[in-house]
């Protein structure tokens, strides 16, 4: 997923353009890695090595692999492990603007080491990104906020089940704490038990949600799309309450509810709000913990 984080960076910082952006994305979803750059990278191959295979391989009806062990360049137990990186984020984005003659690889580390830079990222924290764990990705957008574990522990749960059901290029910011919110589209549902929550998905992002968990298209988010999401909430409450019961935490998951008109959250109590873009659409996690919330 690093390259939707790294590639919004090179978008917003004119590098390149929206269409160059959302061309790269989409051609992730299909592209490998060519294994050659996958071993410079890892410094198994220089770059004069890759090459010199690539002459080869235009001459030949051989794999890359094949001839690098050939050559001596690498063991058949290194091509096994580059093959299995082939569908690593960062790789294919650094492939992409490669092949597209946008930027050098030695410019490329150097907008890494901007992007760190303004997004106060630590090197674990790129590490993550890099790694496409979306276990170790929220992390980096939770740390900074102090919000109860039972929240941050939801909140990852909802950015797996995300990335399972709905879309696997899912952008997310960094989790904010509030006490209220507004939007025109809100799908929830609410436990109470040993725990009282609010959960709910806001924004124009609902449609896409509705969309690929729903598997039908709607031509807006309607009271048929709303469902579709609340039916998402539904499920991932479900795991979520099922894991609880395990922690032998009663909660009951009341009715989900949708709202279609402007619609406002207020509470003085906990409020967290997770954003995140999935097809640059933004769907906000909203999480609401027990000081009685109002909804108007």
């Amino acid at each position: 997923m690093f390259d939707v984080y790294f590639g919004k960076y090179l978008q917003d910082t004119g590098v390149i353009t929206s269409e160059q952006y959302n061309e790269i994305i989409e051609a992730n979803r299909v592209n490998r890695v060519k294994l050659g750059l996958i071993a410079v990278n890892d410094g198994l191959m220089t770059k004069e090595q890759a090459e010199e295979v690539n002459r080869i391989q235009a001459q030949q009806d051989a794999r890359f692999g094949d001839i690098a062990v050939s050559k001596g360049y690498l063991t058949d137990a290194q091509v096994g492990d580059l093959l299995k990186k082939q569908g690593d984020s960062y790789l294919l984005l650094v492939q992409e603007l490669l092949e597209r003659d946008i930027l050098p690889l030695d410019e490329i580390q150097q907008h890494i080491n901007h992007y760190k830079k303004s997004e106060r990222f630590t090197s674990l924290d790129i590490d993550a990104l890099k790694s496409s764990d979306i276990d170790k990705i929220i992390q980096v957008f939770l740390r900074e906020t102090p919000a109860p574990a039972i929240i941050k522990d939801y909140v990852s749960l909802m950015a797996r089940n995300i990335v399972r059901f709905v879309d696997n290029k899912v952008r997310f910011e960094r989790l904010e704490q509030i006490h209220s919110y507004t939007s025109k589209h809100i799908a929830s549902q609410c436990f109470s038990g040993d725990y009282q929550l609010f959960i709910g998905i806001g924004g124009e992002g609902n449609k896409v949600i509705g969309e690929f968990f729903g598997k039908e298209e709607f031509p807006e988010i309607n009271e048929d799309c709303l469902d579709s999401v609340c039916e998402f909430i539904n499920v991932s409450n479900g795991i979520f309450a099922s894991k609880l019961s395990q922690e032998e935490v009663t909660v009951d998951m009341l009715p989900p509810e949708m709202y279609n008109d402007i619609t406002t959250i207020d509470t003085d109590g906990m409020m967290c709000v997770l954003p995140c873009f999935i097809r640059e659409q933004r769907a906000d996690l909203i999480i609401c913990m027990e000081t009685k919330w109002n909804i108007k």
